[in-house]
């Protein structure tokens, strides 16, 4: 039997190896935890990291197991990245599809739109809408989403000019197939090699925008655990309590780090140009 391509790519297959950790992280936070991830105990602040207490990681200013804060935050940030990745994908390709397909003044209108969000930077605008919005886990989701929606419009309106020119849509055209009918079987089956790849390589950025908005106080707030809430209270002792800041860190690091080696290896294996460099 044939060995998979994502097997035989190296990049791929550690990418996906660390995010297949951190899913089955996210899986046992949801059943057990070391310690309660918001319980308070004055008695261990700030106790180092100790396999013979329990706190592998040790503990914070508050007395809160940090293993099982990142544990608990592992859930946090899955979430928020993957329903925020999926919102900005689905109205941005709808976008995108219909604009490259149908150009014109739809194209013109639909573009445009997409070029004012592209126009800020990605964290400002999220922070202009959480700030709008108000601090909410829902609005955190809503503001990456709309960071995202002209990212795949740009290339879903891309990949749709590049192909309705082919002989294949004009063959279908003339033997009398609807607009939706040739989106539907045609168009959209040969442009989700891109897709998948901006997709995977979105997630990594949606958990750095989750973080960089919870570190602001914008996103998941307190004390419900976050690594970017973690991060920004970390600042006050991470001078002699060095670990508070360390592994949270460390945790957003390795998934974000996880995604791109994912994207970098479906973009090998996906894209028949690059399949044997590597």
């Amino acid at each position: 039997m044939k060995t998979p391509r994502i097997v035989r790519n190296k990049i791929a297959l550690a990418g996906l190896i660390v995010i297949l950790l951190y899913i089955v992280m996210s899986i046992v936070s949801l059943f057990w935890l070391p310690f309660d991830p918001v319980a308070m105990n004055s008695a261990e602040v700030l106790q180092g990291p100790s396999l013979a207490s329990g706190h592998l990681f040790g503990t914070d200013e508050f007395g809160r197991d940090i293993l099982s804060r990142i544990m608990k935050g592992t859930s946090v940030s899955f979430i928020i990245s993957v329903s925020a990745t999926a919102l900005g994908a689905v109205i941005g390709i709808f976008m995108g599809v219909w604009a490259g397909y149908l150009g014109g003044k739809t194209d013109n209108a639909i573009m445009r739109f997409a070029d004012i969000l592209f126009a800020f930077p990605s964290l400002l605008l999220a922070i202009f809408i959480m700030a709008i919005l108000g601090e909410h886990t829902y609005n955190v989701v809503l503001a990456i989403g709309i960071v995202y929606i002209p990212q795949f419009a740009r290339i879903s309106r891309g990949s749709i000019i590049a192909l309705k020119g082919n002989e294949f849509i004009r063959a279908a055209k003339s033997n009398g197939a609807g607009r939706t009918y040739i989106l539907r079987h045609h168009l959209l089956p040969n442009i989700t090699a891109p897709l998948i790849v901006q997709i995977s390589l979105s997630l990594s950025t949606a958990i750095l925008l989750e973080s960089a908005l919870s570190f602001l106080g914008l996103g998941v707030q307190p004390p419900d655990p976050s690594w970017g809430n973690m991060l920004s209270s970390a600042r006050k002792v991470m001078m002699f309590a060095p670990w508070t800041a360390i592994y949270p860190g460390l945790a957003i690091v390795l998934l974000v780090l996880g995604f791109n080696l994912l994207g970098d290896g479906l973009r090998d294996i996906l894209d028949p140009r690059l399949r044997n460099v590597r």
